[in-house]
């Protein structure tokens, strides 16, 4: 089944910032793109929003004027849309479901402006079963077109990031990019440590080059599926949201894994994820695992 780019569109500059990203990653994988656009009824005292006809005329033309502006500049590109009435968050994490990846616009950057993809950007990261992409208002091609590399976060074992990877490299060999994967590490406490653990350590000859065999087995089918992806391997001792966000100051794309904790308050995405979302400078990928 082919999967189509999926970009939430709401009239905001970040949205169409994350449409405009869409459309060029559609166009250069060869996927159609799906834009969806959520909206609810709204009666306010204060002001004449006109019925449930009018403003759902007015959903249309946001959308309609948002997609003529893109297919002027991608006239070949197969595009749908959706209306839906419905909450963004359902919408869109139901859109996700049937998407190579969702893209999503964000607002701000760092740490003062609060949470930069408010509450229903967080909800559909945590819960999407698919890739999240958030694009800022102020996004450009040009560190596309410039060939800057596609940062990914590789923790654990090859089977904990093989979606975060695939995503990368994906991404990667469609735009002519590099992939610097990153594996960060810090030193354990003392009681972390067991017999195994030990004799382990001992056959890699210490905590770096276990760490770096680590980060080339997980790479070692990616590699091999993507020949022709140049491969940077970047181990760095350290905090790991630190170590990420360090390496991808001058990239193209940063692309993290999450999985999602449920909390009585509902789903939260790790602090990595998190920190990444806030202080990256470029797009985000959020790659869903299990």
């Amino acid at each position: 089944m082919t999967r189509p780019i999926t970009a939430g569109v709401d009239g905001t500059r970040e949205s169409l910032a994350a449409l405009a990203w869409a459309g060029r990653e559609a166009e250069r994988r060869g996927l159609p793109l799906r834009v969806v656009h959520a909206w609810r009824f709204e009666v306010y005292d204060a002001f004449d929003l006109g019925g449930r006809d009018a403003q759902r005329q007015q959903a249309r033309e946001v959308v309609e004027e948002a997609v003529a502006a893109l297919t002027g500049r991608h006239p070949g590109l197969t595009v749908t849309t959706d209306i839906v009435e419905d909450g963004a968050a359902d919408a869109l994490t139901a859109a996700a479901a049937d998407a190579e990846a969702l893209v999503l616009g964000s607002r701000g950057q760092g740490a003062l402006v609060g949470f930069l993809v408010g509450s229903v950007g967080q909800q559909v990261i945590a819960e999407a079963a698919r890739p999240v992409v958030l694009v800022r208002a102020g996004d450009e091609p040009a560190a596309e077109a410039a060939g800057r590399e596609v940062v990914v976060g590789q923790h654990g074992t090859a089977d904990d990031s093989a979606e975060t990877l695939r995503f990368a490299f994906e991404t990667a060999a469609a735009r002519g990019a590099a992939v610097r994967a990153v594996r960060a590490w810090t030193l354990p406490p003392v009681f972390a440590y067991s017999p195994g653990s030990l004799k382990l350590l001992d056959e890699a000859g210490g905590l770096e080059p276990y760490e770096k065999k680590g980060l080339a087995e997980a790479l070692r089918p990616w590699r091999e599926r993507f020949p022709d992806v140049p491969v940077v391997e970047h181990v760095e001792m350290g905090s790991a949201g630190q170590v990420l966000l360090a390496a991808a100051a001058h990239a193209q794309l940063v692309v993290v894994g999450r999985r999602a904790r449920r909390t009585a308050v509902g789903a939260r995405i790790g602090s990595v994820a998190h920190g990444v979302l806030h202080h990256a400078g470029c797009p985000v990928a959020v790659v869903p695992h299990e």
